[in-house]
C-alpha cells in the first residue's frame, strides 16, 4: 500500500464525510504547484478554491507566521492587538470602509454582515424592516443563516426550517430587484461575480442599479467579495470595475493567502450598530492570522501581483477561447481576471477527475462550468502547461 492510500483509508474511517474527496493526499506546495505525499506534483489551478492567491507558502507570509508564532499566538479580543489594528488600517485605507470586524471564515463574515444590517435597521426604523434580498445561484456560506441567504435549493435541502426573511431574485435582473423591494426590506446582498453559482458576471449597470435602489429606499448594500475580492478580478476589489461602492463588504479566502481569516468591512455610520456585546469571535483577528494578513496584503499591494493578474487573466482567457473555437461542446468562456469559467454542454466532473490523474487541479461548479482560479502569481508558461493538459483531455472527448 502506498502512503496516499494509507492516509485515505484512515481518513475514511474517522473524518466526517462532508466532502467528495479526490484521491490526493496533499503534503507540500510551492508557488503554483502542489505535491502529494507520494511525491507527485500537480499544477494547481484551484489554489485552495481561490485562497492561495500568492501561491503555496509565499515566503513573506511564511516568515510573518514564523516570527509571530514565536511571540504570541493568541490573546483575547478584550485587549488591543497591534497586528489586527494594522490589517484593519490597510483594508480601510484601500476600500470604502471605516471599520473592520475580523473572524475566521467567509461564512462568519457574512453572518456578521447579516447581523449588522438587521441591527442597524432595527435601531433606525424598527423591527419590521428585516428582509434581505439575495440572488438566485448565489453562495454565502454553510451556516444556517448563510444557507438561508444562499439562493440554491441544493445547498438548503434538508435543513428546514431555514432562517426567515430572505427573498431571492434572478442575478442581473434589475426589474426583478426593483419588484422584490417592499416595506420589510432592509438590505440587498450579492456577489459582484457569482463564484459557486457558475462564474456569473452581471450585465453592465446592474451593480449601479442596485446601489441606486438602496439609496432610494434607504437600504444597505452588501457585497460578498469572499471569492472575487483581493485582486482576483484584476482590481483590488471587484466592485471597482463598476465604479460603485457598497455599505458593507465581506472578505475571507485570500485575505491571508492561506491561513483562515475573514473580515467584514463597513462604513462608520452602520458599523456602530454592532456595539460591545452584540457580536464577537474568540479567534477572530488573533495576532497570528492578522500578522499573515498584513504580510499578504503588503505583497498584494506592493509586488505588482494585480498587474500580473490582469496580464495573465487576459492571456488565460484568450487561450480558453481558442479551445472554445476548437470544440463545439464549449458553450462560453466567462469571468474577469483570474476567475474564469468554461461552460460545457455536459457535466464536467469526469474532466476534473482526468485532469487530476494527469497532474492538473481544477474543479467544476454549477455542474457544467469548469472553474479556473490559479494563484495570481501564475506565469504564461504555467498557463501553457495547463492548456496543453486540458486540450489533451478535451480532444479525447
Amino acid at each position: 500500500m502506498n502512503k496516499s492510500q494509507n492516509w485515505i483509508d484512515r481518513g475514511l474511517a474517522h473524518v466526517a464525510n462532508t466532502y467528495g474527496r479526490f484521491p490526493l493526499v496533499a503534503a507540500s506546495g510551492k508557488g503554483c504547484w502542489l505535491t502529494d505525499i507520494d511525491g507527485k506534483r500537480y499544477l494547481d489551478f484551484l489554489a485552495g478554491v481561490a485562497v492561495n492567491s500568492l501561491g503555496h507558502c509565499h515566503p513573506k507570509v511564511v516568515a510573518a507566521l514564523q516570527e509571530q508564532a514565536a511571540k504570541l499566538l493568541h490573546c483575547s479580543n478584550y485587549y488591543h492587538i497591534p497586528q489586527q489594528i494594522e490589517l484593519a488600517e490597510i483594508l480601510c485605507e484601500h476600500s470604502f470602509g471605516d471599520r473592520v470586524f475580523f473572524c475566521n471564515s467567509g461564512a462568519e463574515a457574512n453572518e456578521a454582515a447579516l447581523k449588522l444590517v438587521r441591527k442597524y435597521s432595527a435601531d433606525t426604523y424598527g423591527t419590521d424592516r428585516f428582509e434581505i434580498i439575495t440572488a438566485i445561484d448565489s453562495f454565502h456560506g454553510r451556516t444556517l443563516a448563510t444557507i438561508s441567504a444562499t439562493g440554491q435549493d441544493r445547498i438548503q435541502s434538508g435543513f428546514a426550517p431555514l432562517i426567515s426573511g430572505f427573498k431571492y431574485v434572478p442575478f442581473g435582473d434589475i426589474a426583478a430587484l426593483k419588484t422584490a423591494i417592499g416595506p420589510k426590506t432592509c438590505a440587498i446582498m450579492m456577489e459582484p461575480i457569482q463564484g459557486e453559482g457558475g462564474i456569473n458576471v452581471p450585465p453592465q449597470g446592474y451593480l449601479q442599479a442596485a446601489r441606486e435602489l438602496c439609496d432610494k429606499h434607504n437600504l444597505l448594500l452588501i457585497f460578498d467579495e469572499i471569492q472575487v475580492g483581493l485582486g482576483r478580478t484584476g482590481k483590488l476589489f471587484a466592485y471597482e470595475h463598476d465604479n460603485v461602492e457598497p455599505d458593507v463588504m465581506t472578505l475571507a479566502k485570500a485575505l491571508a493567502a492561506g491561513p483562515p481569516i475573514g473580515a467584514m468591512i463597513a462604513r462608520e455610520k452602520y458599523a456602530t450598530a454592532l456595539s460591545p456585546g452584540t457580536h464577537g469571535s474568540t479567534f477572530g483577528g488573533n495576532p497570528l492570522l492578522t500578522a499573515a494578513g498584513v504580510a499578504a496584503m503588503k505583497v498584494l499591494l506592493e509586488d505588482h501581483i494585480i498587474d500580473n493578474c490582469v496580464a495573465m487573466g487576459n492571456y488565460l482567457k484568450a487561450q480558453l477561447e481558442q479551445l472554445q473555437n476548437k470544440y463545439t461542446f464549449i458553450k462560453n468562456i466567462r469571468g474577469r481576471g483570474l476567475i474564469l469559467g468554461m461552460e460545457l454542454t455536459f457535466e464536467g466532473a469526469e474532466i476534473v477527475k482526468t485532469a487530476l490523474q494527469r497532474g492538473l487541479l481544477i474543479n467544476c461548479t454549477a455542474g457544467k462550468v469548469l472553474r479556473f482560479v490559479p494563484p495570481l502569481i501564475v506565469t504564461q508558461d504555467e498557463i501553457d502547461q495547463m492548456i496543453e493538459i486540458l486540450d489533451g483531455i478535451l480532444k479525447e472527448l
